[in-house]
């Protein structure tokens, strides 16, 4: 598998997080767009490496200190190494300041010298994160992502049961939103699904009948959160009369939906007249994170009466 990637991206991706500075250097004009084999992931990112060469080579205190012990000769060959075609760009960390043959051939090969204050393992690490989100699969899905009482909470249903509305309320109750109408899902890990707004999306809501709304300017910044990790869907759904009689009144937790290979615990809400569906969500999360330290009240209700059963029957 493979996709295209420019230094400059990742510099921008990198500059969320790591105050960089642009020494010298610049893309060669000539392929400014370089193919990354995403098999390859691992040498994306890197301290300096000659022998399995990292796209972007991260050279720290360690790495520098090398450099200067090399004779004129040894130098010169390592550099032609280093600025060889796999390399898209070079950061120099631990706030040094890159030698005048680094700057020298930077110029001359047309490659990005990037310098920072902060540490080349910091560097590498957030790099690394930026690139596994930047590469990793995502989803989008229609509904709205709540924080409930510190839960990822997804919101979702048909069009026109009011999750807008339903999300505006929770708001109100001090509850933060996360993102409207169309959440981006990352897989983080084997069993994890981090959760955010797409961009334009951020920080706005639609409501029916009041348009769009801006949360943060309405509500202040505790409204609103940049991410959080999907523990919970709350299904919204209306139901006819055949459905309500087969609802198990018991146990609430039967289904589960799979998001880029990860199994979800669904709760269903029946939306019916007059019933607060914000309360229930609350109640919904609340139930689920019992249940999470191993607290299940269906249990505990089937326990309670198969003991006074037992207790009638000894009598």
């Amino acid at each position: 598998m493979s996709d295209m990637l420019s230094a400059e991206s990742i510099i921008v991706h990198l500059s969320n997080s790591i105050d960089l500075e642009w020494v010298a250097g610049e893309e060669d004009p000539g392929k400014p767009i370089h193919q990354v084999d995403l098999s390859e992931h691992a040498t994306l990112i890197g301290h300096l490496n000659l022998v399995r060469k990292n796209t972007i080579q991260v050279l720290g205190s360690t790495e520098c200190n090398y450099l200067d012990n090399l004779d004129e000769n040894m130098l010169f060959g390592t550099l032609v190494q280093l600025f060889s075609g796999e390399t898209i760009a070079i950061i120099v960390a631990d706030d040094i300041d890159p030698p005048e043959q680094l700057i020298s051939f930077a110029d001359k090969h047309n490659v990005p010298l990037m310098k920072t204050n902060a540490s080349s393992v910091d560097v590498v690490d957030d790099a690394r994160y930026h690139l596994d989100d930047l590469f990793a699969e995502k989803q989008i899905i229609h509904g709205v992502f709540m924080e409930v009482f510190g839960t990822g909470t997804l919101i979702t249903g048909e069009s026109s049961l009011g999750k807008s509305e339903l999300a505006l309320e929770l708001i109100t109750r001090g509850h933060r939103l996360i993102a409207d109408d169309a959440p981006e899902f990352t897989r983080t890990s084997p069993d994890k699904l981090d959760g955010r707004s797409p961009g334009l999306l951020k920080n706005f809501m639609e409501v029916r009948g009041l348009g769009i709304l801006n949360i943060r300017d309405m509500y202040g910044d505790n409204a609103l959160k940049e991410n959080q990790i999907l523990s919970l869907i709350i299904r919204m759904k209306r139901l006819n009369a055949k459905q309500r009689s087969e609802l198990d009144r018991l146990d609430t937790y039967h289904e589960k939906a799979s998001i880029l290979g990860i199994e979800m615990p669904v709760t269903l809400i029946p939306v019916e007249p007059g019933r607060n569906i914000a309360v229930m969500v609350e109640a919904a999360v609340r139930n689920f994170m019992l249940r999470a330290h191993g607290h299940d009240a269906t249990e505990q209700f089937i326990r309670m009466q198969q003991e006074a059963i037992l207790d009638n029957s000894r009598r």
